[in-house]
């Protein structure tokens, strides 16, 4: 059998399951249905903000298209490290912990076949929500520099190497890490790894300096400002190769050896992951086999909540307590606060590194517009968090959750715990986001406080509606927890959070439009109305109330009606 054939038949129990899984609960056009309907609500968001944006940039000639390259550069280096991280993970239940595996090993297949359809499954698993953001983006670049269907072309010739490399380089880096520790001490080693990797792009962000490009003080001239713009940031970063590609092209000076560079990139990283995986991966694969060893230990931490949870009802302790055990024995989630304790100092960091110094007048203006900018980056953190540890809550329990629907135990008792479990980490995370910028930045009391409370509100309502969604779409079958939120359920749950974080943005900007325009210059400032304030806080306390209280009831009905 030829080795397309062989590929072809070992992909085709992933794309049957697939199938099985789309056509099952609501049916297929039902789920199709659904996520055509909340993207129909998302992209547009994402398209429109960029296509402002863009024709503004275009506008201003030089710094301009510049400056648009750049903004392409920098979400393409986003993405890249997302990929990285999520290879990595995803490549670890691919080649060594995938449930089918020891009947692969044991059937007469070709090297070549498995390692090509585990890349393919690892490259699908970790990079299709990544590819679905990037069409927004680029079709906002397509339609403000007028691009035609060559540009589209072209976006599909760089995207598939820049999405083939970190696949590749995330799965020879677990297969070398697979060969020095086993496959489950594995899962530490990533999570040491992703936070080496965050420090180093924290690292990176701070050498470039990037709020130097808004203040135009820190260069000694124009040339200075100029040649910081023109010269590439990361010159041997594929997401820097992409973005020179395509914006060469829409600027009328396009190099093919970059598309070039991308695809023996590409070819030569998978050719080197080939290589490693027909000498390494057998003697990996019995690694693999062997377990370690997990227990959690006693800290104060853990003392102070079984304090704190006295009052509660002994059903509603000991599933907390479950849910903090499991959180915390699995490396690859708690690995992940040291990560996101990290982005909370450099977001915090950067907020006070900002040039809101240049007059009285335009510093009112650009601190409002900063703080509902504030509400928008920090809403959008909340969601992720939320679609990373809220949403896995109900696949995650996996078999157990026979045994809870079994034992005397109320589906809202089951719900009530997943959700608080969820939401007082993220509400305290809220605040603190907002209460330190709000600080730094110097805001009013009466904005502060509508700051406070809308981030309150809206991660309660996204920790509701992660809930909701892990419920109508688990992933019991999923063998690592990164995977979950990657998932059409995930997908969902984050299309879902920015509609409503973008209907309490566009509530918020209508009802205080009075006093945004008042920190015009040559307008008289003032501070915002108590009625302002009030009115404001109320529509977002509906909006959040309304996308969560009610999604929450039905999945409490759901959850209650689940055939144990």
């Amino acid at each position: 059998m030829s080795v397309r054939r062989e590929f072809l038949l070992l992909l085709s129990p992933k794309v049957l399951s697939a199938r099985r899984r789309g056509v099952a609960g609501r049916g297929r056009w039902g789920r199709a249905a659904m996520v055509l309907g909340i993207g129909a609500a998302a992209w547009p968001f994402i398209y429109l903000t960029l296509t402002r944006l863009l024709t503004t940039l275009r506008g201003v000639e030089e710094v301009g298209p510049l400056l648009a390259s750049k903004l392409l550069a920098l979400g393409l280096l986003v993405f890249l490290g997302i990929l990285l991280l999520s290879n990595l993970i995803a490549a670890l239940s691919s080649f060594f912990l995938s449930r089918d595996l020891p009947w692969i090993r044991a059937a007469p297949v070709d090297w070549l076949s498995v390692y090509l359809s585990r890349l393919t499954e690892t490259l699908v698993s970790s990079s299709w929500m990544v590819a679905l953001m990037l069409v927004p983006m680029l079709a906002a670049y397509w339609r403000v520099y007028d691009g035609g269907w060559s540009f589209a072309a072209l976006s599909a010739l760089a995207v598939a190497p820049f999405l083939i490399i970190p696949a590749a380089i995330g799965s020879a880096t677990t297969l070398l890490l697979v060969r020095l520790f086993p496959a489950r001490r594995s899962k530490d080693i990533l999570g040491i790894i992703a936070v080496v990797a965050v420090g180093l792009v924290v690292l990176l962000l701070r050498v470039l300096r990037p709020e130097r490009l808004v203040n135009p003080e820190s260069y000694r001239n124009l040339v200075d400002f100029m040649a910081a713009l023109r010269g590439p940031s990361s010159p041997w970063l594929p997401s820097q190769w992409g973005a020179d590609t395509l914006a060469g092209f829409l600027h009328g000076n396009f190099d093919p050896f970059l598309l070039v560079l991308l695809w023996t990139t590409a070819l030569g990283t998978a050719t080197v992951g080939a290589l490693l995986h027909r000498s390494l991966y057998p003697a990996c694969f019995t690694r693999a086999q062997e377990g370690t060893e997990n227990r959690i230990r006693q800290h104060v931490a853990w003392t102070w909540l079984e304090r704190a949870m006295r009052r509660a009802s002994l059903q509603r302790q000991q599933l907390v307590m479950k849910d903090v055990r499991i959180f915390f024995r699995d490396t690859t989630q708690w690995s992940q606060l040291i990560i996101l304790g990290v982005l909370v100092v450099v977001y915090v960091y950067n907020m006070r590194v900002l040039p809101l110094s240049s007059g009285e007048m335009i510093t009112r203006y650009l601190v409002t517009l900063v703080v509902f900018l504030n509400l928008a980056l920090s809403g959008f953190v909340l969601a992720a968090i939320a679609a990373r540890f809220v949403f896995p809550a109900i696949s995650l329990e996996g078999q157990t959750l026979w045994l809870l629907g079994s034992a005397p135990l109320e589906a809202r008792t089951i719900m009530g715990t997943k959700f608080w479990v969820g939401a007082v980490p993220l509400a305290s995370l809220a605040l603190i986001l907002t209460g330190f910028t709000n600080y730094l930045l110097g805001v009013p009391a009466g904005l502060a406080v509508l700051s406070l409370a809308s981030t309150v509100a809206l991660s309660l309502a996204f920790a509701s509606q992660a809930l909701v969604w892990g419920v109508y779409y688990p992933e019991f079958e999923s063998e690592n927890a990164a995977q979950i939120p990657t998932s059409i359920g995930g997908l969902l749950f984050m299309l879902g959070a920015i509609v409503t974080l973008g209907c309490v943005l566009a509530l918020q900007v209508w009802l205080l439009r009075g006093f945004l325009m008042s920190g015009l210059p040559g307008r008289e400032p003032r501070d915002p109305l108590l009625m302002e304030v009030g009115l404001a806080l109320a529509g977002t306390l509906f909006v959040c109330a309304i996308g969560g209280i009610l999604p929450y009831r039905a999945a409490v009905r759901r959850l209650d009606r689940l055939d144990f």
